[in-house]
């Protein structure tokens, strides 16, 4: 997908679409349910939270209870969701000179990995394995 013009929000979900059609169907399945959002940039409770300093170091976040807590008792307040952070996003895939699919891709999996109950340094590991 060529851009002549900054992509929009939807410009990135559906190349989160795209990505999220390539990763193998159990996977897929264990999702049903998770939305995945975009927003042009995290919002200042958020980061306070996070204890981060800069909201252009913030690509993504998920939001909700990972399935290695979840029980069948609980009944959870908001439904999980992947936030997707379009400015950060744009500004390392100029910087980066990245493919956007590809970043977007790499975000999008990172989120996942959370959702799954892997930790940061889990998903790096996965990540240096590819």
């Amino acid at each position: 997908m060529r851009f002549t013009t900054p992509p929009s929000a939807e410009d990135l979900i559906e190349l989160a679409e795209d990505a999220l059609a390539a990763i193998p169907k159990p996977l897929r399945d264990l999702l049903q349910g998770v939305a995945i959002l975009v927003d042009d940039i995290a919002e200042e409770e958020i980061l306070r939270e996070l204890g981060i300093e800069n909201p252009y170091e913030l690509t993504g976040l998920y939001l909700g209870v990972p399935l290695t807590e979840k029980t069948s008792a609980a009944t959870p307040a908001e439904p999980d969701r992947i936030l997707l952070f379009r400015e950060p996003i744009l500004l390392e895939w100029v910087e980066s000179g990245e493919d956007l699919f590809r970043l977007v891709r790499n975000v999008l999996i990172h989120e996942i990995g959370h959702h799954f109950g892997f930790s940061d340094e889990d998903i790096e590991r996965l990540e240096e394995g590819e």
